[in-house]
């Protein structure tokens, strides 16, 4: 079939995308309504889960737990992402915290994950009370999260929150310094991410969620398991590379 030329520049991205990434992991919230079928995720290639675990204001995701419990015990490694408002950030950091330690305490014998990705999730809050967090906040939350777990969380943003946000001229050398810390989870539904000083390069692209996403769907689906439109990242690396990472970023509660 022959491809326009606005078709055939997404299909190259898509491959050099892919030639560099795996299709491997997914994020979800309470959101997500359905029961999600882990066993068929990790089938279908799928090798690492973020769920939402806290929420404005000082909320527990109903869900999170169950779903750590069913998402380990397919196999699956398990990550945590914390929805951030303009409230106290050392609060809300250890709000978080307290959720996945008490959920990774409590969890079944087979069901508690080795360690737990932690994420920032720094995107506008136009869903919840207590308004956006700010770029200061962002880093005393980090910074908070470093202190008491001795690693960085990732930092979730979109693209071009990152360019408008953490690349204004107030934001300082020493602000910019933590974020690069942290690894990079970035969104952008209509293309490979290109721009994301100050960091040199992503390590996970969100590139669907709830159906949202311009690639071309044989390289990109929007689909996992019982999943029609899921939330799905490319992570910059092979499965087995996914492994390691996990392994080297996460945090094992007790640790403190």
């Amino acid at each position: 079939m022959k491809l326009s030329l606005p078709r055939a520049l997404l299909f190259l991205l898509a491959i050099s995308g892919s030639a560099l990434a795996s299709n491997s992991v997914v994020n979800l919230s309470h959101y997500d309504e359905m029961r999600p079928d882990f066993v068929r995720m990790r089938e279908q290639g799928i090798v690492g889960v973020i769920h939402e675990a806290s929420y404005p204001r000082y909320v527990r995701d109903a869900r999170y737990a169950a779903r750590q419990d069913a998402a380990v015990g397919a196999g699956l490694l398990w990550g945590a992402y914390h929805f951030a408002d303009a409230t106290n950030p050392l609060r809300q950091a250890d709000h978080f915290l307290q959720v996945v330690e008490s959920t990774w305490e409590r969890a079944r014998p087979g069901s508690r994950p080795g360690e737990v990705l932690l994420v920032l999730d720094f995107e506008k809050n136009g869903h919840y009370p207590g308004g956006t967090m700010r770029v200061d906040q962002a880093v005393q939350f980090i910074e908070r999260i470093h202190e008491r777990t001795g690693k960085y969380p990732g930092l979730y943003s979109g693209e071009y929150r990152i360019r408008d946000v953490l690349n204004s001229s107030k934001v300082t050398s020493a602000q910019k310094n933590v974020f690069t810390k942290c690894w990079l989870w970035v969104a952008n539904y209509h293309y490979q991410p290109r721009i994301v000083l100050p960091w040199s390069n992503w390590r996970m692209w969100q590139y669907t969620g709830d159906g949202v996403g311009d690639l071309p769907r044989a390289t990109h689906p929007k689909s996992i398991a019982n999943i029609k439109n899921a939330e799905r990242n490319m992570f910059r690396g092979s499965a087995s590379e996914v492994r390691a990472f996990w392994e080297a970023k996460g945090w094992t509660p007790g640790d403190e």
